[in-house]
């Protein structure tokens, strides 16, 4: 995959003019969601630390994998130590252990969870970050986004990890318009997990009428970002800030491009574009992406143990109960998968299901 030529990214402040508690940041946009149409941007195709804005993509794949029953919510899925070792913030699951995955859902969405975001890479792309990485990309760049490099599936810092305004509004129009039976997860303002409850980082859905959402990113690079949304008189609106100064100021911009985006709606202003061109984004998010996989090359996992016996006993009540003989594979972190690979992909789906008719905890990957 074709990266992003790495720019070392000394960025212009900048200010909006006109709006209230005024104060710095990277780049700003702000669009109206079923049209596409850009009503006011700064610097929005210039490249940026996206941070955990990033896990919009990683949910955008998720929620595809619901929608070809590749994935259940129901499904339980297994930490490694690799995710179990992912950087803060995380939920702290220790490795071996499952989370289902309307779960790992709101772990992304509400916590931004590190550790659950490298879960959800590694079960839907053979076990490694990196692949998944590059699916992201391919993906990124076939509903249009012009200017992302993936590097992981979290945001966590990289170099070569980098998104612009105009992109990371194009892709959450995109899981708004391909998958919006799920969009309702970027609304929770709170969720309850093993007894700890955590809190949405996006305080616009607590403060600013209509506020249906989405996500806040944040490392030292990339500074504080966020991308809010919100309905109002039949209109829908996506704010993005990149590289705000503090929680504070990225929250107070996004307000005031929300509340700047409505009127300019209401008033029947024209689009103003400042510092760079932005590409029109109403025709680009007609379709959801295919996501291409290699052909023939999907399997089953069941399960990841902590010792070679474990598994080998698993591989017996698989043979037993499913009449198919798996393989036991060596995974990061010392774990031993329980595997049947190369098979297609009904076939996966069917074993899939006899396995959960069985009693026995599978997936299917690819």
């Amino acid at each position: 995959m074709t990266k992003i030529i790495r720019i070392l990214l000394v960025l212009p402040i900048l200010f909006i003019g006109g709006f209230a508690n005024a104060a710095s940041y990277r780049a700003a946009l702000v669009a109206d969601m079923d049209s596409g149409v850009v009503l006011y941007s700064e610097n929005a195709n210039v490249p940026n630390y996206p941070a955990s804005l990033t896990k919009i993509m990683t949910l955008y794949l998720t929620f595809n994998a619901l929608e070809h029953g590749r994935l259940h919510l129901d499904d339980y899925l297994i930490v490694s130590n690799a995710a179990a070792a992912a950087e803060p913030v995380k939920l702290g699951l220790p490795a071996g252990s499952k989370i289902k995955v309307e779960d790992a859902i709101k772990a992304v969405a509400v916590h931004s969870a590190n550790d659950v975001a490298r879960v959800l890479a590694e079960n839907l792309k053979g076990g490694k970050e990196g692949n998944f990485a590059s699916l992201m990309t391919q993906v990124a760049t076939e509903i249009g986004l012009e200017n992302t490099n993936f590097e992981n599936s979290s945001g966590l810092p990289d170099d070569d990890h980098l998104s612009t305004a105009r992109d990371i509004a194009l892709l959450s129009i995109a899981v708004y318009k391909h998958f919006p039976q799920y969009w309702k997860y970027f609304g929770i303002k709170s969720w309850t997990y093993n007894g700890q409850t955590y809190t949405n980082g996006n305080r616009l859905l607590a403060s600013y009428d209509g506020c249906d959402g989405m996500k806040t990113g944040f490392t030292t690079k990339s500074k504080y970002s966020l991308v809010a949304t919100a309905r109002r008189d039949g209109r829908h609106l996506i704010a993005v800030v990149l590289g705000a100064e503090n929680k504070d100021v990225r929250a107070s911009i996004a307000t005031s491009l929300l509340n700047r985006g409505f009127k300019m709606i209401e008033n029947g202003a024209a689009p103003v574009i400042k510092n760079t061109d932005v590409a029109p984004i109403a025709n680009t998010v007609t379709k959801p992406a295919t996501v291409k996989l290699a052909s023939g090359y999907a399997g089953v996992q069941f399960g990841a143990f902590s010792s070679r016996d474990a598994a080998l006993r698993q591989v017996k009540n698989v043979e037993q109960l499913l009449h198919v003989s798996p393989t036991v594979e060596m995974a990061s972190g010392g774990l031993f998968r329980v595997r049947v690979n190369n098979i297609a992909e009904d076939a996966a789906q069917k074993l899939r299901n006899a396995a959960t008719a069985a009693g026995i905890d599978s997936y299917v990957f690819h």
